[in-house]
């Protein structure tokens, strides 16, 4: 119930104080001359009287009857209705924008969550740069954006950068870039002279862009995380992949492990324990080159099995192709 005092009017006007009080302020107000401000009320006199908000709030002439002179002045009706909006606001602080490079993935990711993806418009000019505008409010929200970088890598990775940008720029809360697959990550050491180690100038790049957190699934490898001046989040396939296979009805006396190299002999052990301690077999490999390795030697029986080769990254799958039949054949 809102309420405010007005000076006492002379005698002439005291026999209208009772009436006053029982019709709403919209009646009253004209005769003051419109609303009434801090400094009229200062002036109040020690005999003034009051008058009651008792109807539902009006208007004349597109104007309140009732001045606002803070948040605290309004209808309990409007204050609480307020306060509703805001609650619902805030329940949904919760922004998903995909890019091009796999919108398949984001709706399904949305659609799990229960929300709908954020309108964002991606194009890109005659000369491949490319232009981001979300078309739509992220103040104040966590933002979180589905960028794999895959192939075509260098495209997809600069898409994510400015579409990072965009979010810092709009004044996003939080900006989390969910990276399912992460490009440059195989370039986290040196092995020869004269070599970039592309992978920390990527955890640069997003950083700086703007993002405050990252989440990956299967990094090449742990110690990229370290690359990151904020906090990565490492997530793993294995239980997706692991359910799938269980729903195969696989005895475990068919199946085996394949480990693609000595490097991932750790990866491929972990698998395994979780298949009923299967066996484990390793390819010795010699790479060649860029895309390029010969298998060696397979240390452990395949022959007549289900073999399950556990790898970070495929990228021509040359490992899994016509050398490892050979050898198993």
């Amino acid at each position: 119930m809102a309420s405010i005092s007005l000076p006492s009017p002379s005698s002439s006007a005291s026999s209208a104080s009772s009436s006053c009080s029982a019709s709403s302020f919209s009646r009253c107000s004209p005769s003051y001359g419109g609303f009434l401000t801090w400094e009229s009320r200062s002036r109040i006199a020690p005999n003034g009287f009051r008058c009651h908000l008792v109807e539902p709030l009006k208007s004349e002439n597109g104007r309140p009857c009732i001045p606002v002179l803070n948040d605290r002045t309004l209808p309990n009706f409007l204050d609480s209705k307020r306060m509703e909006n805001a609650v619902n606001r805030n329940s949904t602080r919760l922004r998903i924008f995909s890019g091009t490079a796999n919108p398949a993935l984001s709706r399904e990711i949305a659609w799990y969550m229960g929300l709908e993806l954020g309108k964002v418009n991606i194009k890109r000019f005659a000369d491949g740069e490319i232009y981001v505008q979300l078309q739509e409010s992220v103040r104040g929200c966590d933002v979180y954006l589905v960028q794999p970088t895959c192939p075509p890598a260098n495209e997809n990775l600069m898409e994510l950068l400015v579409m990072i940008d965009a979010c810092r720029r709009a004044s996003a809360k939080k900006i989390t870039a969910v990276i399912p697959y992460f490009g440059y990550a195989r370039a986290d050491r040196k092995t020869q002279g004269r070599e970039s180690i592309a992978a920390k100038l990527v955890a640069n790049l997003i950083t700086e862009a703007g993002a405050n957190r990252v989440l990956a699934c299967d990094l090449h490898s742990g110690q990229s995380m370290g690359y990151f001046d904020i906090p990565v989040d490492h997530v793993y396939g294995q239980p997706v992949i692991l359910d799938y296979l269980a729903s195969k009805m696989i005895s475990s006396d068919d199946l085996v492990v394949v480990s693609p190299d000595v490097g991932g002999v750790a990866r491929a052990r972990s698998f395994a324990k979780k298949l009923s301690d299967a066996p484990l077999a390793i390819v010795d490999k010699r790479r060649q080159g860029h895309n390029l390795a010969e298998v060696m030697n397979l240390i452990g029986d395949v022959k007549g099995k289900v073999a399950v080769m556990v790898d970070d990254m495929i990228d021509t799958a040359g490992e899994l192709g016509s050398s490892l039949l050979t050898n198993v054949n």
